[in-house]
């Protein structure tokens, strides 16, 4: 009989192992104990997170494939698809930094060419506590490393991100993945199990003991014990994923698929229940028959080990022998473990004893769905109440301008990409740096632009109108490199579900994304629920990350946000308001995280996007940047640095704003809905002429030239500065923190 500390070790509740023993009509062993409990964690599940998902829009004129396979598909024209998704690796990042991240990458990246698409490009979402502790440096070098080093080693080029700083992830670091890759329409590949009789095939590495009960990990909260639980971390190897992926591939190609799906969390288990339950049949799996790196492995540990680089196919019955070829060709392991079935259980046999006989539906189907307690936080009075009388105008506004491009968060990444291979399979064509990454589609005009992102601290205070932020946001990127916005896939990090608090921003910020997507025709069709982000009892702020792609149907249309030549004329599209509110600028020269975030006109922000998309396809625009964090003065200072190392081209640009309203939120002010863009000067007037046809203010600001930054409210400077030291304090602020 199973002890009460056992079963509360394996996460269940009481009711839910009541649940157990009515599904099974007995007492469950030790292996379907484990089994039961990955795939019911709320890694897996999804048990309070599912109802609530449901309120997305999943469906569009591109849309090839939506949630519930391994990745999204949507079209992108000349008969093909582009598939992406993204997926967090927190918990063990945390743990372990670099074979977390490492991991986290090639997880993602098995995702894709499980659907047979070749992946082509990687961006990061990151979230990390205060650099000027030596831990959090430790752990933000170690995931930066573990990131390049899988990525570069496996030949995907890392393509941009986004990474934030603040004390609330001193304890839970965020971590999260987007891959997209490349297949033709009618070639994707599905994770199912169908065909009575058929083998099931187990290829890529051997299963060893890393990574058993990792989705159990990522299920729970964090405590001073937590790294202690470093061994639950996989262990990565991106050459040995490397050549998974070109057999898996050739696999495909030859026509020897049924189904595939890879062993992500929960491994074996995972992977062979879920093609089940997708195909409606049973499996039998022959534990004994795995390929296994450590001696004496049990049927427990060899079900619920997440080892790298595996994956599980179903192919014809009578072809094993093609599929077991083409993957000793590539040296790697394929064995036949096991066969579909018409039972509809999962049966797990060890020297042909049968050690587990379960439901499969009970697994998929039937895992607890909960409509948890959501309540707002009773610190919302509290947090919103900002008095901007109170906040005093500084009076050196260059110096304030200095320390926010001196904020981690603000400051240039190079230092991170630097360290990873963008350019590796020569597709990158807009580089990391800008608002959107864009790669161009080998054998067509077409190009697909890329971004990830969340303001974090306006979901803490809002998660509704963060979550819309955050999904705006992304489309304004993907717009200002000349894309039109196509679809997206999620990343939705919170604390503990159990909380009321928690549950209420998961559900605002579900309202949310669901709100711009439906406005904007922004469809999500993959992504994922990371909860339990929380150490102690303190939870991260609520961070539900945006990946989008959008597709631009001229490549040599691309836009990036630097300016281009002297004499230029600068225009913002939208309008700035006075609020200053969550900014970056009230935590770095106030020290205070207070107010709500800023106001987001859907129906303005669309025109704004409209107007700008407009402007760059009839060759108008030369160059496109939006506004966030850190406002107008920011943007306009990133618009005059183009990164490249000693080819690194700096320009000035000499400013004016007629706005009468505070300097410091004219300046830092994180207002929405703008776009500060270049033209020639004889496009201005048709600027103008369809920013009054379309209802959207365009105002000219100003003009590029010289090395200084010159920014005039009416008559009074309020800025002034050499380009050349904008530029130092931005490119050296994080190799200096790393220093200290």
């Amino acid at each position: 009989m199973l002890s009460k500390e056992v079963i509360e070790r394996h996460g269940f509740t009481e009711e839910e192992y009541q649940r157990i023993l009515k599904i099974l009509g007995r007492e469950p062993n030790m292996v379907e104990l484990g089994i039961f409990s990955v795939m019911w964690s709320e890694h897996c599940s999804y048990k309070s997170s599912r109802i609530h998902l449901k309120k997305f829009p999943t469906t569009g004129k591109r849309v090839l494939q939506g949630p519930g396979e391994n990745a999204g598909a949507i079209d992108i024209g000349n008969g093909l698809a582009a598939v992406f998704k993204m997926e967090s690796h927190n918990h063990p990042s945390f743990i372990e930094p670099y074979q977390g991240a490492a991991t986290g990458v090639g997880g993602i990246l098995r995702d894709i060419f499980t659907m047979g698409a070749r992946p082509v490009a990687v961006l990061n979402s990151l979230r990390f506590g205060d650099l000027k502790t030596p831990h959090n440096r430790h752990l933000f070098s170690g995931v930066v490393s573990g990131i390049a080093g899988y990525g570069n080693c496996i030949g995907i080029p890392t393509v941009g991100g986004e990474v934030y700083f603040d004390e609330i992830y001193n304890k839970n670091i965020l971590v999260n993945v987007f891959a997209l890759g490349i297949v033709r329409k009618d070639s994707i590949f599905k994770g199912v199990a169908k065909g009575v009789g058929n083998p099931v095939i187990y290829v890529g590495s051997k299963t060893g003991r890393d990574g058993i009960h990792g989705a159990t990990m990522a299920s729970d909260v964090f405590d001073e014990t937590s790294e202690a639980k470093r061994p639950t971390v996989q262990v990565g190897d991106p050459f040995t994923e490397k050549l998974l992926l070109e057999a898996c591939l050739e696999v495909m190609d030859q026509g020897l698929i049924v189904g595939i799906q890879d062993m992500g969390a929960a491994g074996l288990t995972s992977s062979s229940c879920e093609m089940a339950g997708r195909g409606g049949t049973g499996i039998d799996l022959h534990a004994d028959r795995v390929p296994m790196r450590e001696a004496g492995m049990t049927p427990y540990e060899v079900m619920l080990s997440e080892s790298q680089e595996r994956m599980l196919i179903v192919t014809e019955r009578g072809r094993e022998a093609e599929v077991i070829r083409i993957f000793d060709k590539w040296d790697l392991d394929a064995v036949v473990v096991g066969e579909v079935t018409d039972t509809h259980r999962m049966r797990v046999f060890d020297k042909g004893n049968r050690v587990a006989d379960i439901p499969v539906t009970a697994l998929t189907d039937e895992a607890p769905l909960y409509q948890r307690p959501a309540l707002p936080p009773p610190y919302l009075d509290i947090l919103h109440d900002l008095d901007i009388e109170n906040i005093p105008v500084p009076a050196d506004l260059n110096k304030v301008l200095l320390t926010l491009l001196s904020s981690p968060t603000i400051a240039s990444k190079e230092w991170i990409y630097r360290q990873y291979d963008h350019m590796v399979r020569t597709d990158t064509i807009v580089l990391p740096g800008s608002d959107a990454a864009v790669i161009r589609v080998k054998g067509t005009d077409t190009a697909i632009a890329m971004s990830t992102d969340c303001n974090s601290r306006y979901c803490f205070a809002d998660p509704r109108t963060g979550a819309a932020i955050a999904v705006a946001e992304a489309a304004r990127n993907i717009v200002c490199a000349g894309g039109e916005p196509a679809a997206l896939t999620d990343c939705l990090n919170f604390g503990n579900p159990e909380r009321p608090e928690i549950m209420w921003q998961f559900q605002e910020a579900i309202e949310g994304i669901s709100a711009v997507c439906r406005r904007f025709n922004i469809p999500v069709i993959s992504g994922n629920v990371s909860l339990y982000n929380e150490t102690n009892g303190i939870s991260i702020y609520p961070t539900p990350i945006i990946g989008m792609a959008g597709i631009i149907e001229e490549a040599s249309k691309r836009m990036t946000q630097y300016f281009k030549a002297e004499g230029d004329v600068i225009l913002l599209i939208g309008e700035n308001r006075e609020e200053i509110g969550l900014s970056e600028y009230l935590k770095e020269i106030h020290y205070t995280v207070r107010g709500v975030p800023p106001q987001l006109d859907l129906e303005l922000e669309k025109r704004v996007q409209d107007l700008c998309l407009s402007g760059i396809r009839e060759g108008l625009i030369k160059s496109a940047h939006d506004t966030s964090e850190g406002g107008l003065a920011v943007a306009l200072a990133e618009c005059c640095m183009t990164p490249g190392e000693e080819r690194s081209i700096i320009i000035g640009a000499e400013i004016g704003l007629r706005d009468e309203i505070r300097a410091d939120a004219l300046l830092f002010g994180e207002t929405q809905s703008r776009i500060i863009i270049t033209v020639r000067q004889e496009q201005v007037e048709k600027i103008k002429e369809m920013g009054r046809e379309s209802g959207v203010p365009v105002s000219v600001i100003g003009r590029v030239g010289g090395d200084r930054l010159l920014i005039k409210q009416g008559s009074e400077i309020r800025i002034n500065m050499s380009v050349k030291d904008i530029a130092e304090a931005w490119r050296n602020a994080i190799p200096r923190a790393l220093e200290d």
